[in-house]
Formats: structure tokens, sequence, C-alpha cells
């Protein structure tokens, strides 16, 4: 299957959490999108990664996406290395996406700026036509996205661009919740983590709302580029 927008994240929930508005606007608008998770975020305060891949179905029948996978890469340890490049390659080849959108380039979790660094590298690898990926016996062709973007995360980054994901701000609240095991809930007796929070979720709509700002609607969401935006019509721009 083809996909239009492709999405790179180190852990479950860490699409929803930078990216799902921007997902959601975008499978509206009829594009195939589809997450990649890299880990199954074992290395969380809580829940345990059955549950993790329980709630990422969640969320991804909250969103509509046309795909999600888990690589099952060691939470925490995996690494920008030849192993790794090459199975983001094999997916970034089955999936053809035009559009990547990957972590931010550098956050609180070690695992997002490595998560960032990793998919650049294979998006720009995927292309080179003498580094030889398989599926099914079959060789695969060289592809490489025509843009990568990062979404922003907890670290506050100067966007880029940001996008107005106003209309899909409940939807995206909705996919985020599908994470039950990783956000407050006073009847939880679990330990608390950087993001169970109470006052974590209030942090992601104030960042939302601060993006909004900025292009004068109620909610945004912001993104950084790895190489300058040209446009042809000064009236496209908002």
């Amino acid at each position: 299957m083809k996909l239009d927008i492709l999405v790179f994240a180190a852990h479950p929930d860490d699409a929803e959490l930078g990216c799902s508005g921007t997902i959601a606007a975008h499978i509206a608008k009829g594009h195939k999108v589809g997450i990649i998770d890299f880990t199954q975020g074992e290395m969380g305060t809580r829940g345990t990664p059955q549950l993790r891949l329980e709630e990422a179905d969640a969320a991804s029948k909250i969103l509509g996406l046309s795909v999600r996978e888990n690589l099952g890469f060691k939470d925490v340890y995996f690494q920008n290395d030849e192993a790794h490049q090459l199975k983001l390659i094999e997916i970034l080849r089955k999936y053809q996406p035009e559009i990547v959108l990957a972590n931010a380039v550098t956050d609180r979790h070690p695992d997002h700026g490595k998560g960032s660094s990793l998919a650049s590298t294979a998006c720009f690898m995927s292309g080179l036509r003498k580094i030889e990926t398989h599926i099914d016996g079959i060789q695969q062709e060289p592809w490489r996205p025509k843009y990568v973007y990062h979404y922003i995360q907890n670290n506050y980054i100067e966007p880029d661009f940001v996008i107005d994901i106003t209309p899909y701000w409940q939807t995206k609240i909705d996919s985020i919740l599908a994470f039950q095991s990783q956000f407050y809930d006073a009847s939880s007796q679990e330990p608390m983590s950087f993001i169970s929070d109470p006052e974590f979720l209030p942090f992601i709509e104030a960042r939302a709302r601060e993006f909004g700002h900025k292009i004068l609607t109620k909610y945004g969401e912001g993104f950084t580029v790895e190489r300058m935006i040209g446009v042809d019509d000064l009236f496209s721009l908002k």
C-alpha cells in the first residue's frame, strides 16, 4: 500500500501527542496516513508492552489510519546504526510516502532526538539504489520521500511552520486519551511519571493554543524543516 504521509515515532503515543491533529486533518482530506512506532515503550514507568500495543490500536481507529506497525526496537537502547537504518529503509520502500513526519530534533527524552536522526538518515539512504533491501524475497526499488518534517514535543522549539488543527482538536485529545495507562488517572495504583502528572495534558493544550495563536487560529501543531520551504504563489500563504 502506498501512503501519502508516514509518521515515525520512537514510542507509541509520540505521534498522538506531537502531530495527531495534523494526521486527522489530512485523513479528512482523503490522504492515506500511517504510523510506524519504533518501540513498544517497554521502559516506560507505566503500562506494559502488550497494553501499549492495544492502546495504539485504539488510537489508530480514532484517527482512521491506513496502517500502523511496531518495529519492536529496544526502548532506550535503539541506535541510528546500520541495522536500524536498513529496517526503516524497508518500511520506506514498502509504503513509498511522499511526506515523512518524525520525532523532534531534540527533546527531553533522548529517544526522541535519536528517532529524529534515525528517520532523517534512513529517508536519505532509502533513495540510494546500491543499498539493497528485500521483502518476501523480492528486491525493493529505491524510494526517497520528497519532504521530511519534524513535529515538536516537550522542549520548546520555534516552529518553521504551523498547521491549523482547530477542527480536529477533539480527535487529537481522544487519540491521546486512548493511551489510558500513560496519563493521569486518580484511581491508578501505578507510580507517577512525567506525562501522568495532572498538569501534563493542560500543557499540551497550552502549547497547541500558543502555536495556534501564531497563525491567528485556536489550535495549532508546529513543525521544523530540514530544508527551506518554497512556494510559487504568495496568496497560498496564510
